[in-house]
């Protein structure tokens, strides 16, 4: 037993007071001699022991009642733990990603998190508490209040080791201070094992409330399956989470009007169509009733109206037939000039140059090609059989592409797909292995292996490439190579054209960098904006003479339909998404970690670690014992004779 005011135990020395006075106050019995018998008959008999015994236990009840009020005032109590006297320092993380809105048993899973520190820990209790997107320091739950009262789901989430490292980062250098460091999550599987490094500098506790939620159905993705001159097919993708379900009713709209609707039965994953009129803009939304997870209830696409991608070929005096079968009208604006005939002044306005077979690039050419690149444009280079080495590479030295060092007269298949290369993104739905391989009878050899795109049977390049500017190995003429006539120079050289000018896709996804090339040419202090009917945001952004590279990553942070202005000046409209990683249902065991606290309860585990730092008060009972006595002394006195 402890006291929280010892000195004033002191006051015990007081009883001798009471002590020294009952001693004064023993007197011998005296005898009193009366002459009448009959007055002695009216004196009661009192002996001297029973006179003695009152007295005593008079005495020591008064001094219980002294000395347990002296012991109430000194507050004993006895502690819980042997640290409860210590500093105490805790540290809160609450997942508040979208897999959070989940419901329990009070609410969503976020909400019961927030309502368990506002309503456990007291308005000044000192505590750090961070989000996936918030960090708040030393502060107090009187402070903190609105904060979490208006805490959002977050499209981002901390990685549970990241969210680990971060909290121990919260704790000061205090190495006697008792810390405690509490997650807050469903904690959904991502794929790498769960396991926290033990560390003996603080406590960690996991607190994984319990929803439930047994089903989900999202919209993954869409695409464009087919387009023709009057109508567009747009596949949409969902997916399930729990046993089939049928009659799921999606929605599509074009701003808030209705287009079209579909009732569909899901299993694990289902698609369906819809089809809308081509060369119309749409502002387009899609909704599935769902009652579980809402963020991803809604998907956000644009159909915007489309510029024709500008594509010159300068020839001396090589076949572009190929090229002009590849970039068709419907999407592109293809002109063929030759190299003497050329007007210099084209190609600034243009967005992919292709130097198709030219013997030697004059030093006019090469500076027109430069600026072009340093404005944003594309450019790819076919040689021709006979070409002049030294004005090749002196343009690929500029361009930062591998020079050619060597001519080669042996044939060689192509044989090689490098499908992580940035031109072949999606290109293929699959790998494709037993194609009928081109081949070459005459190639150069580049001087390096690097940002190869199609390889050799020997592991040379034949194409090469980096973000704008690409180059072939060999004449594509039929006299020296087949490749014209492969499965793989559509989707080459589509990509080129497309990827020279970066339009915007149908939508894009928040908390992943996107680059968005918008077709316009803006005055040199003008910026565009991302507006919509909530927020308006400045990205970053890159100006070029003919069009602005827009740069999102984490903003904007709010799924919808953003509209691109220079001023007030409206130029298209762009879709931005949530990822669907939220949608998962699977969830980690923590039973299964060890030296870990677990707990489905943030209330339970805050009264846990209350627990452990309070003591048990014992000065209401020294002051039940004190009125206890004090009627004892009553008692005796009045009806012991």
């Amino acid at each position: 037993m402890q006291f929280k005011h010892p000195e004033l135990l002191y006051a015990l020395f007081l009883l001798v007071i009471p002590i020294l006075i009952h001693l004064f106050q023993l007197r011998r019995f005296q005898k009193v001699e009366f002459t009448n018998v009959k007055f002695l008959k009216s004196v009661k008999l009192q002996t001297r022991k029973s006179s003695q015994l009152k007295k005593w236990l008079t005495l020591l009840s008064r001094l219980l009642l002294l000395a347990c009020t002296i012991i109430a005032f000194a507050q004993p109590f006895i502690p819980n733990t042997e640290d409860f006297n210590d500093t105490q320092e805790t540290v809160i993380y609450i997942d508040n990603s979208f897999s959070m809105q989940a419901k329990g048993s009070n609410g969503t899973l976020l909400n019961e998190a927030i309502q368990d520190i506002i309503n456990t820990l007291p308005d000044d209790e000192v505590i750090s508490l961070f989000t996936n997107d918030n960090t708040y320091k030393n502060t107090t739950v009187k402070a903190l209040k609105n904060d979490l009262i208006q805490l959002t789901h977050s499209p981002s989430q901390l990685n549970y080791d990241a969210a680990f490292l971060k909290g121990k980062q919260l704790f000061s250098k205090d190495k006697a201070a008792t810390k405690n460091l509490i997650l807050v999550s469903d904690f959904q599987q991502n794929g790498n094992p769960l396991n926290f490094e033990i560390d003996s500098a603080f406590q960690l506790k996991l607190v994984q409330p319990k929803s439930n939620l047994v089903s989900n159905i999202s919209i993954d993705s869409l695409y464009i399956s087919n387009t023709t001159a009057e109508t567009i097919d747009i596949n949409v993708l969902l997916s399930n989470q729990s046993q089939p379900i049928n009659n799921v009713s999606v929605s599509l709209f074009n701003d808030d009007v209705l287009l079209a609707k579909s009732a569909i039965n899901i299993n694990d994953k289902e698609e369906t169509t819809f089809t809308v009129p081509n060369n119309t803009a749409i502002n387009g939304k899609l909704v599935i009733d769902d009652a579980n997870l809402q963020y991803d209830n809604t998907f956000y696409f644009n159909i915007n109206s489309k510029p024709k991608i500008k594509v010159l070929a300068i020839n001396d005096n090589a076949d572009n037939s190929f090229l002009k079968r590849i970039y068709t009208d419907d999407e592109f604006d293809f002109k063929s000039f030759k190299l003497s005939a050329l007007n210099f002044n084209l190609i600034p306005d243009q967005n992919l140059i292709i130097l198709n077979e030219i013997n030697a690039i004059s030093d006019a050419l090469k500076t027109a090609i430069n600026a072009f690149i340093k404005d944003g444009g594309s450019t790819l280079i076919i040689p021709s059989k006979k070409i002049d080495l030294n004005s090749y590479n002196q343009l690929f030295n500029s361009l930062n592409i591998s020079n050619y060092n060597a001519v080669n007269t042996n044939k060689k298949r192509i044989i090689s797909i490098n499908y992580n290369h940035p031109l072949l993104t999606n290109a293929f739905y699959s790998k494709v292995t037993n194609f009928q391989y081109p081949k070459v009878d005459m190639s150069y050899r580049f001087s390096s292996n690097a940002n190869n795109v199609l390889s050799y049977d020997d592991g040379s390049p034949f194409l090469v490439g980096n973000t704008n500017s690409y180059a072939f190995s060999s004449a594509l003429n039929s006299d020296n190579s087949n490749f014209k006539n492969s499965q793989l120079i559509i989707p080459v050289l589509y990509n080129m054209g497309l990827q020279s000018l970066k339009l915007s896709k149908l939508y894009y996804t928040i908390s992943q960098p996107n680059s968005i090339a918008i077709n316009t040419a803006i005055g040199q202090d003008d910026i565009l904006t991302l507006a919509s009917n909530e927020a308006s945001i400045i990205p970053l952004q890159k100006t070029y003479s003919k069009s602005v590279v827009i740069e999102t990553n984490d903003f904007p942070n709010k799924a919808g339909i953003f509209n691109v202005k220079n001023k007030d000046v409206s130029l298209q409209n762009i879709s931005f998404n949530y990822k669907r990683d939220e949608s998962n249902l699977n969830y980690y065991d923590l039973d299964q970690l060890e030296n870990t606290v677990v707990d489905s309860s943030l209330a339970s585990t805050i009264n846990t670690i209350k627990s452990n730092t309070t003591i048990n008060a014992l000065w209401k009972w020294f002051v039940i014992f004190a009125l206890v006595f004090l009627i004892i002394e009553m008692l005796l006195l009045k009806y012991l004779k």
